[in-house]
Formats: C-alpha cells, structure tokens, sequence
C-alpha cells in the first residue's frame, strides 16, 4: 500500500485526510472531485519498478504499492486487470500512422475497464465495514459491481440503472444476483436517486466521478500499457468519454508513474465523445470551467458514453489540457461502422463506446490531430457482447446456402464474381 498523503479538491485544492471525506469537496459540491495524492518522493527511495515488472500476480494488484488499500486480501478473489496489449500492424497501416497498440479491457471479467474501479471500491468498501455497495450505471460499471460483488459473501449489492439500457447488460446483472432497480428515467436521474438512496440507507457508494477510490481503480490500465510497453508512453493514448472518469483514471495513472521518475514523459489523451453526448468536448472547446458546465440532453447509441452531466468532468477537462490532449466527437453512424471495422482490422470486438475510440482515432489522423510518425494505444472499454444487438446492426451478409458441397461451392462462386 501507498501512503495517501492527503485527499485534494481539484476545484478550490481543499485538503482532506483520507478517511476524512468520503466522495466529493465538502466546500465546493459534487462536481468538486478529490484526487489521491501520494508521496512520491517518499515513494520514489522506496520503489523499484523492476521488482513490480518481475512479480508473478497477473492482475491489477502488482501494483499494489501504487494503491490506496492496505490488504488486497480484502478484494474481489477475481482476476482484474493484466489485459492483453495487443500490437495491431493493420490498424496502423490502414490509417498510416506509426504504430498502434489495442489495449482489450473486454478482458476483464465482467467484460470492461470498469471491473478495475469497482474491484478497488469493494476492497475499500470491506475495509471500512460497509455491508451493502451501491452504484448508478448504464450497464457496465454495474456488472462490474455485481460480478465483482458476487464473489465476496459479505457484501450485498444494490444496483440502479435506466430501464433502457442494453438487455444483455441488464441481464448480466440479473444472473449475478444483484438487487437491480430499473429506473424510469435517464441515467442522471438514475445516479441522483442512487446518491440519495445510499446517503438515507448508509451504504457505501461506487459511483463514478464521485468516489475518489474509482479513479485509483481505473489509473491501474495506464499502470500496465506503461509496463507492457518497457515504462514507455505511447505519443497519444485514445479513449472514449462519457461520464470523465475513465480518462480521469488514464491521466492519474500516467501521472504518477511521471512524479515517480519511471517513464520519461506523459502521453498526450485523445478524448472522444459522441456527437449526441458531447458536454465535455463542447466545454474544452469553448474554454468552459467545470464548475460552469449545465445538464445537456444526451443522445447516442453507445450508451456507455451517454452523460448529461458528467460527473467527473472537472478532472476531465485537466487531463486533456494537462496532457496536451483534444476531445473529438463522432457521428453514431461512425461509431456503428467502426464495430465491424475495428473487429476486422484488430480482432477485438468491442462495444459502441469502445468502438468509437477507434473512430475518434480514424477522425483526428484525417483531420491532423494525430501525426503519421505517431504511435497510439487504442483502450477498448468494453466487450461487444454486451450490445449484440447494436453488433449486429452494424453488418449485412451470411449466404443461405443447402446442406451440400455443391451448394456451398455454388455460393463460393457466384460471391467472387459478384
């Protein structure tokens, strides 16, 4: 474990012990996110990145003495992280970029990035002897908690999420056994009715951009592209962004393994949102201080990316500017291409809002963003099973053919002359 030096208001940098405060600045609100500092210096005499690189755990808690927890033994028994860098030579001859790498979140146990954040949380969570975990989700940071709170007998897990969301997501949490509430509404209104709820019921909350302990969660995926590329940087790391959290996470991790001397400089972050969900790319663009940003209606088929107001925006906003980075927005018909078209060229299949990394990326190398002597990493969030449906809207074809070979080589035929 890492010794928290203090919680920090991202908003007016308030101060706070650790167990001081529980989610957000006191002083400035909910949009006043805390970041978990550490000594580096302290850290830097102490550590030895090659000691990590020679551990045998295969998961995200190699990195342990970069983590607010003092006793892994207290987290889910499930192996979290440790996911496939994958180098994909088609990717970047296809858009004549240097060299890119996919980084398969879908390899997680529930199937996404989010597993990371809540596996952290519930550590935190048994630690502090909380009993019933709660979140507000789309689908994935849900599964996460449920699958993830499935394997730990002493905690139940309360989940609130938009009756609309994806079925395969919301059967996921069913089949884990999670108290699942389907509620009427938009996920906003879901995550404010989980806020309340936990507060009036006294559970512990793992709601994204509200508690800290996600972000350390999350940072853990830039931890390991760090390591998997020899403690080197990728020039620009692409993502998707909804909510902040997930590039919030990215930034912290990147961050800390800067401040520690062990990769020699920050990449920069390629933010992309959806065009029908683009509070965060609209507030950078127009100079928009977090704290100034107002409910927008939200609308997109990745729904993993859909935010009115996303709740970790102010840490956000710093992680592009900081890095140097950009947010771009794709169209949904983009996204929905680029399902079929990021599987062919990588063999991942990826979720809308994974996809529409890919798409981002596709976008700022034609408009110049990104340079052809680059080299990116691709974080894919979320698996595409968890959206079949949107999966296969996004391809036509299969041949009906008898059961016998000259059928079959009728067919062959009559496709390599059309």
């Amino acid at each position: 474990m890492a010794d928290v030096k203090e919680l920090r208001c991202v908003i007016g940098g308030c101060r706070y012990d650790v167990d001081e405060v529980s989610y957000t600045c006191p002083e400035h609100g909910e949009v006043a996110t805390l970041d978990i500092l550490y000594d580096y210096p302290a850290l830097r005499a102490q550590l030895d990145r090659d000691a990590i690189s020679a551990s045998h755990t295969a998961n995200c808690w190699r990195y342990k003495p970069l983590m607010p927890i003092a006793c892994e033994s207290k987290a889910p028994p499930l192996a979290v992280g440790w996911t496939p860098l994958y180098d994909t030579p088609r990717i970047a001859k296809n858009l004549g970029i240097r060299r890119v790498w996919v980084k398969d979140e879908g390899a997680n146990p529930t199937g996404s990035l989010k597993d990371r954040a809540s596996s952290l949380v519930l550590a935190r969570a048994l630690e502090k002897g909380f009993k019933t975990v709660s979140t507000a989700s789309t689908g994935n940071a849900a599964a996460a908690l449920a699958g993830l709170g499935a394997s730990l007998p002493e905690v139940e897990i309360v989940i609130f999420v938009p009756a609309s969301a994806p079925p395969a997501k919301i059967a996921q949490l069913l089949v884990y056994g999670a108290e699942v509430l389907l509620v009427e509404g938009s996920y906003d209104e879901a995550f404010d009715l989980c806020m309340e709820t936990c507060a009036a019921q006294g559970w512990y909350s793992r709601n994204t951009g509200v508690n800290p302990f996600t972000t350390e969660g999350k940072k853990t995926v830039a931890l390991e592209i760090a390591e998997q590329l020899n403690w080197k940087a990728p020039d620009v790391v692409a993502v998707s962004v909804g909510d902040g959290s997930i590039i919030s996470g990215v930034h912290k991790g990147f961050s800390d393994l800067r401040q520690l001397g062990w990769i020699d400089r920050m990449p920069r972050l390629l933010g992309v949102q959806a065009e029908g969900s683009a509070v965060l790319a609209k507030a950078c663009a127009g100079g928009v201080a977090a704290q100034d940003i107002v409910r927008q209606d939200a609308s997109t088929i990745a729904d993993s990316i859909a935010s009115e107001l996303p709740r970790d925006r102010a840490k956000a906003l710093r992680a592009i500017r900081r890095s140097g980075g950009r947010f771009i927005t794709v169209a949904d018909a983009a996204i929905q291409a680029a399902i079929p078209e990021f599987a062919q060229l990588s063999g991942v299949f990826a979720e809308p809002a994974a996809a529409a990394a890919f798409a981002g990326l596709k976008r700022a190398v034609k408009t110049g963003i990104i340079h052809q002597d680059e080299s990116v990493c691709i974080i894919s969030t979320g698996n595409g099973l968890k959206d079949v449906a949107r999966a296969r809207d996004s391809v036509t074809g299969g041949i009906r053919v008898a059961p016998t070979r000259a059928a079959v080589e009728s067919a062959l035929q009559s496709r390599r002359l059309a």
